[in-house]
């Protein structure tokens, strides 16, 4: 696949700066049906885009940038707490950097993820106290199996979320939330995800419950008597 990769490469971005293989691919664990993730420095004044592409029969999926909008793109990854493109600059595996610019950027993002994520606010961190603290009682209330499942779902979410801000770590969605999770707190985060395996198995909410009570109780425990949040003239989220 490593092959096939610099193929797509020397056919769509004969003239790139930079060019980065992450995903599954680079970390070894990629299958017989594993798409390419390639990062893609081009020149100033090119377009910046993500595509996707079959190649060769593989999908591919492109994230092509300039230096100037990569910039944008670290910053915001940062302000989300994931560090999605640093993540790929930084552990991928350096296809094409002709001058330097892709070992540069790999410092830099080698760099931030040392650094962690900034700590959430302490009035975040207060709304998402609360926001677990109510779904733990609907989880407790729930009798349908379905609402069980999808409140679940928000508990492990939530409750990873705090777990990750607490420890300074990196939060991830889809298959890089239990990995950012376990990256963060290996035997918290493996209690949480048990728990969550546990309920859809068995339908048992209380493994996970337990698990998300012990997150809260590192952040300042249960919040809901007493949660007061004041109207700024924006709709806000609680979570």
């Amino acid at each position: 696949m490593i092959d096939q990769a610099r193929r797509l490469v020397a056919d769509h971005f004969p003239d790139a700066l930079a060019v980065v293989l992450a995903g599954s691919t680079a970390a070894g664990r990629a299958t017989a049906t594993s798409d390419l993730d390639l990062a893609v420095l081009v020149a100033d004044g090119s377009e910046s885009y993500r595509e996707t592409v079959r190649f060769e029969g593989r999908l591919a999926e492109l994230f092509v940038h300039t230096e100037a909008a990569l910039a944008e793109l670290f910053a915001a990854d940062l302000g989300a707490r994931r560090a999605t493109m640093q993540s790929m600059y930084a552990t991928g595996l350096l296809l094409v950097d002709p001058h330097g610019a892709g070992a540069r950027l790999r410092r830099r993002a080698e760099a931030e993820l040392r650094q962690g994520p900034a700590a959430l606010d302490p009035g975040t961190v207060e709304s998402k106290r609360y926001g677990l603290t109510d779904q733990l009682d609907d989880l407790a209330d729930a009798g349908d199996a379905v609402e069980r499942l999808v409140i679940a779902g928000g508990v492990l979410r939530d409750a990873a979320d705090l777990l990750c801000d607490h420890h300074r770590a990196w939060v991830g969605g889809g298959k890089w939330l239990p990995r950012r999770l376990l990256a963060a707190d290996r035997e918290l985060g493996a209690t949480l995800l048990d728990g969550y395996r546990q309920l859809c198995e068995t339908g048992s909410a209380e493994p996970l419950a337990a698990a998300a009570r012990r997150v809260l109780e590192l952040v300042g425990g249960p919040l809901s008597e007493g949660y007061r949040r004041t109207w700024t003239g924006v709709i806000q989220r609680l979570v």
